[in-house]
């Protein structure tokens, strides 16, 4: 039964009615309430541990929020559940300020046949030791639960904006004149943006609250775009912006209507952060991210790293090291001095914010990261598999078929500790990974034009074929 139940790169998900059941979600958190209890006991004077409890917009999402925060009260802890749905950066925050920890009930930018619980602790994603150790207490008590145990229910978001209005400049913010289009993708983030800078800059789409997300899966990526493209060109807007279904990712698109690739928005923000508020430290991304952010650390001459796909990864290195920039492929950045997590407002106000101080477009900021360090095409195709795939096993022999060189590119490096990733001259480079939370092997690449990088994806999936189990 322990099996059902698996945390991957960001928190717990599955099929609603299938394996993300009532009596599933139950399980999860008597088994989160025994780790607590161990980790967190009671102080000197009794007082209990708090933990808050959040949830997206997903349908019954309240519920089995509702029920998380029962199972924990029962247990003699104290809890908080939100009032309304939040985003995940809502909670990332109160578990930096205000709580032990925080459950968020969300399946992030999955289909909303999917739901799912993500545990923040001190402001970032539980490490994988965490959540490791609550997969092992799964079932070793029986689930203890006291009817009529209510939660105290509070709206909590305010003190989530005060956080994110002192950690980005509001002053030069007030001076962007431009129109934003906004695609909320009919998630938890949808209102947050005018809050924190007025509703008349602001043209927001699919804001209003609708379980089904349109029928579109609530994820920033560009095949997704398309109606935020079209209304930033028709409303001669400065920056498109979407978030995806729980908040804390995120997509921007030109004043042309071009989609800006993680990469990209990256090395803008990273560049900009150096120069202009001294940051300093080492710079860390995901396996999967591109060469700009390597470039720009040999420039400043600051440590740089990879690491394993999934933000936890990048958030467990931040409170152990001094971490200027944190990057992940899929729209989660985060820098020193905000919250160790990912989470799309701060960054689409730090963009508007670089516009502002700037005073350059979005595309001009891409054109001169380009001049500096040049030229980035990076894309990624996923394909479906029809049974498991282990990580492990794909990886060894994956490698072990590679030949000497790879559409007349030398192989230089691989890395093996996530995928496969095959490192060529001028930091150009090729990504087989198997997905740690959906049914498909990621194919990424990254070189200097759109021919090329098409070439080594293309590449990528013939040797990947014989996996497929087609």
């Amino acid at each position: 039964m322990a099996s059902e139940i698996k945390f991957g790169t960001d928190g717990w998900r599955g099929i609603v009615a299938w394996d993300f059941t009532f009596d599933n979600v139950r399980r999860m958190a008597q088994a989160l309430a025994d780790y607590i209890n161990e980790n967190a006991p009671a102080d000197e004077k009794g007082k209990q541990p708090n933990i808050f409890v959040g949830f997206d917009r997903l349908f019954m999402s309240y519920m089995f929020a509702a029920e998380i925060a029962g199972i924990l009260r029962s247990n003699k802890l104290d809890v908080t559940l939100s009032d309304g749905p939040v985003t995940t950066p809502v909670a990332a925050c109160l578990s930096l300020s205000k709580f032990w920890l925080s459950v968020v009930v969300t399946a992030s930018h999955n289909p909303s046949q999917y739901n799912g619980i993500k545990i923040k602790l001190a402001g970032g994603a539980a490490a994988e030791r965490v959540t490791r150790d609550i997969e092992e207490l799964l079932g070793k008590n029986s689930v203890f639960s006291i009817y009529g145990q209510k939660p105290e229910i509070k709206d909590l978001t305010d003190v989530y904006f005060k956080y994110v209005s002192a950690h980005v400049n509001m002053r030069k913010l007030k001076t962007f004149k431009g129109k934003i289009a906004v695609d909320y993708m009919y998630g938890a983030t949808a209102g947050y943006l005018e809050k924190l800078i007025g509703t008349k800059q602001v043209i927001a789409l699919h804001s209003e609250h609708d379980v089904t997300f349109g029928g579109v899966q609530p994820e920033p990526v560009e095949k997704n775009l398309s109606e935020l493209k079209q209304t930033v060109v028709a409303k001669k807007a400065a920056l498109g912006i979407a978030f995806d279904g729980d908040g804390d990712r995120i997509a921007l698109v030109d004043e042309k209507g071009n989609y800006l690739t993680p990469c990209f928005i990256a090395a803008v923000l990273c560049d900009y952060l150096i120069k202009h508020k001294k940051l300093k430290g080492k710079i860390v991304q995901t396996v999967s991210m591109g060469y700009l952010l390597k470039r720009i650390a040999r420039k400043y001459e600051m440590l740089f790293e990879e690491v394993g796909v999934g933000f936890k990864h990048v958030a467990e290195l931040m409170a152990l090291e001094d971490i200027a920039f944190g990057v992940e492929e899929s729209g989660g950045f985060a820098w020193k001095g905000n919250l160790p997590d990912r989470d799309g407002l701060t960054v689409a106000l730090a963009f508007l914010e670089v516009m502002a101080a700037t005073g350059k477009k979005a595309s001009e900021l891409c054109a001169q990261i380009i001049e500096q360090y040049g030229a980035s095409v990076y894309l990624r195709k996923d394909v479906a598999l029809t049974k498991p795939l282990a990580k492990d096993v794909f990886t060894d022999k994956i490698r072990k078929k590679l030949p000497k060189k790879v559409n007349n590119r030398k192989i230089e490096e691989m890395l093996t500790f996530d995928g496969l990733k095959i490192l060529f001259d001028n930091d150009e480079w090729l990504l087989l990974r198997p997905s740690g939370t959906e049914p498909v092997v990621r194919i990424y690449a990254e070189t200097a034009s759109k021919k090329d990088t098409q070439a080594l994806l293309a590449f990528g999936e013939k040797l990947i074929t014989p996996f497929l189990g087609k």
